[in-house]
Order: structure tokens, then sequence, then C-alpha cells
């Protein structure tokens, strides 16, 4: 299975006071996962954004899964995050410019992480920092070849939201491969596909935004 999925979290948008309740995160987190927390409360991640961090794994790997299961119901609780692995002396620190891209996550601190779903196993790279969680979820594990990237945007309306991060991504796909006519749609089901002309291109491609966030993630060929 090739292809991506992404989603990202602003942090100064989520409620800390309902995240932190039980009756909201037991529809996230189960009680198996509870325990991958202890070491991510060592490093100085808050629970809130730990039970972010889940969803945001939990949220890419239904919209990888979605784009070939259409019927594909959203359940968090039912996406099982088996391992999470911090880098050495992890430290969330702060975005401190409008956008960052890359290809693959070797050069940047991320949390590296295992996803399941019924017979699917996903693996899963995320990165924080106190602004955002942004995850990608492949079935591979290893992302040398995917592309990815975040952007703060100024207005978080829904129409400049769905117009910037195309407008992002279709840059992004302009440096990689030249002025291909490369436009962004949807299918009958949703899922946003990349489209040469008329015809629908092989490159499963992964929108996401959040408030002032917006985010992409391809696998490049």
């Amino acid at each position: 299975m090739i292809g991506t999925g992404n989603d990202i979290v602003s942090l100064t948008a989520i409620n800390i006071t309902r995240t932190k309740q039980y009756k909201f995160h037991s529809k996230i987190l189960s009680d198996s996962e509870n325990p991958l927390y202890k070491e991510f409360g060592l490093a100085g991640i808050p629970f809130e954004n730990f039970v972010w961090l889940l969803w945001s794994i939990k949220e890419s790997a239904y919209k990888f899964l979605q784009r070939n299961d259409p019927d594909l119901v959203f359940t968090p609780i039912k996406f099982m995050v088996k391992g999470l692995s911090l880098p050495s002396a992890f430290a969330v620190s702060s975005f401190n410019t409008t956008e960052a891209e890359g290809t693959g996550f070797d050069k940047v601190a991320c949390i590296k992480g295992v996803v399941s779903f019924e017979n699917y196993t996903l693996y899963s790279r995320s990165i924080i920092y106190r602004e955002f969680i942004h995850s990608v979820v492949s079935y591979y594990d290893s992302f040398d070849h995917t592309c990815w990237g975040v952007k703060l945007i100024d207005d978080s309306s829904n129409e400049n939201q769905s117009k910037e991060v195309r407008l992002f991504l279709l840059g992004r796909l302009t440096q990689l491969y030249g002025a291909n006519n490369f436009t962004i749609n949807k299918n009958p089901h949703g899922c946003p596909i990349l489209l040469k002309g008329k015809e629908e291109c092989a490159i499963p491609v992964s929108l996401s935004h959040h408030e002032n966030m917006i985010a992409y993630s391809f696998q490049a060929y």
C-alpha cells in the first residue's frame, strides 16, 4: 500500500480542561495506551498534549486506510498505538518560523510510533512544538521518500484553510516536478486526489488543517 496519511493539531486551540477529563480522553485513549505516557511526562510533555498526539496518529492512520476502504468509520479507540519512541534528550521548543518542509524525518527530532487497526500495522512519525502536533503515517517503517510540510496561516476560516493547504502542496510539487499543470480535487469519497490535467496522478496526497495550521504529506516518486 503506497501513500501516507497526516494530521495536524493546533495546541493553541485545544480545550485543556476538557481534554484531561476521563469522559473525553477515554474516547481516544484505551487503558493499554495510558502507560505510554510515563516517558512523555518525564520529557515535560503534558498529558493533554499526549492525548492529542495519539489523536493525530490515529487520525493519520484513518486517513491512510480510508483511501482504500471508503466505508471505514473513524473510531479513535479502535486504533491502537502500541509503541512510541522519543529521541534522546527530547525537548519541546517553539515553532520560530512560519513554515517547515522536509523529505523524511532523519533531520527532525520526531517521535516514532506503531499503530494497529484490525489486521493492519502502520508506522508513524510525529513532530511536536509548543504550538502544534503534526503526524504522518505510512505502511512502511521507512519515510525516506515521504514529503511533508506544515505552515502557519493568518486566516483560519474554512475556505482559506482549504485554499492555503492546496497552494502549499502545489508549491512543493512544482519544486519537485516542475510545472505539470497539477490541480487538487476530491474523489467521490472525499479523499484529496492529485490531477495532472484531467488525469489522476499515482501520487496519493494527504491534507490537514486545524485553526491556523495547515499541513500536507505525500510519497515522492
